[in-house]
C-alpha cells in the first residue's frame, strides 16, 4: 500500500527541520579555536528561513504551479529531498567533531579528504541545495524552486568564501592544493 503523499511530505520535512534544529543546538563550536564566522550564521539562517517561509506560502497558494500529467513531480521532489539529506548528513558524519554551524578552526583541526570530501569541499551545502530543490518540486511550483534555490545558493556561496578563507589561513598550501583537486559544491559544475 502506498503511503499518502501528505503524510510522507510532513514526516520527511519534520525530520529535516528537527535535524537542523539539533545541528544548531549541538554543533555550535564551544572550543577555544579561532572563530571566523563574522555573523554569517545569523544571516544564513535569516535567508534560509525567510526563503522557506515564502516558498511554502507560494506553494500552498498555488501561484507558479507546474502543471504536468500525473503526480510524478511531487513524488520526485520527496525523493530528491531525501537524497539531499543523505548527502548532507553523510558529509556531517564524515567531519564528526570538525563540523560546526559557526565557522571555527579548532586546535586539533585537520582537512578531511576522504569519502565525499575527496570530490567536493562543501557537500553539506550541496546536500542542502539538493533538498531545497526537491522541496520546490514537491510543491510542483517553479516560483518555490527559485525562492528556495537562488537566494540560498547565493548565501551558501558567501559562506563558502568565509570558510575557504578560514581554511586557507589555517592550513595554507595544504588547503590550496586540496582546492585544486576538488569541486566546491557539485562535480563538473562548481
Amino acid at each position: 500500500m502506498l503511503m499518502n503523499f501528505g503524510i510522507l511530505f510532513m514526516t520527511l520535512n519534520g525530520m529535516w527541520v528537527a535535524s537542523e534544529i539539533l545541528l544548531i543546538v549541538l554543533s555550535r563550536s564551544k572550543s577555544s579555536g579561532r572563530d571566523y564566522d563574522d555573523g554569517s550564521l545569523k544571516w544564513l539562517n535569516i535567508i534560509i528561513y525567510s526563503c522557506v517561509a515564502l516558498a511554502v506560502s507560494v506553494g500552498f497558494l498555488g501561484i507558479g504551479r507546474l502543471h504536468a500529467s500525473g503526480s510524478l513531480i511531487p513524488w520526485a521532489g520527496l525523493y530528491i529531498i531525501a537524497f539531499g539529506l543523505i548527502v548532507r548528513w553523510s558529509a556531517i558524519m564524515k567531519l564528526r567533531n570538525f563540523f560546526t554551524v559557526n565557522v571555527v578552526i579548532q586546535s586539533d583541526h585537520r582537512i578531511i579528504k576522504t569519502g565525499i570530501y575527496k570530490f567536493v569541499r562543501h557537500p553539506s551545502y550541496s546536500g542542502a541545495l539538493i533538498s531545497f530543490f526537491g522541496l520546490g518540486l514537491a510543491f510542483s511550483n517553479w516560483i518555490s524552486i527559485v525562492l528556495l534555490v537562488v537566494p540560498v545558493a547565493v548565501a551558501f556561496l558567501k559562506r563558502i568564501q568565509i570558510e575557504e578563507q578560514a581554511l586557507k589561513s589555517a592550513f595554507g598550501e595544504e588547503y590550496i592544493k586540496y582546492r585544486k583537486t576538488t569541486w566546491a559544491l557539485f562535480p563538473w559544475v562548481y
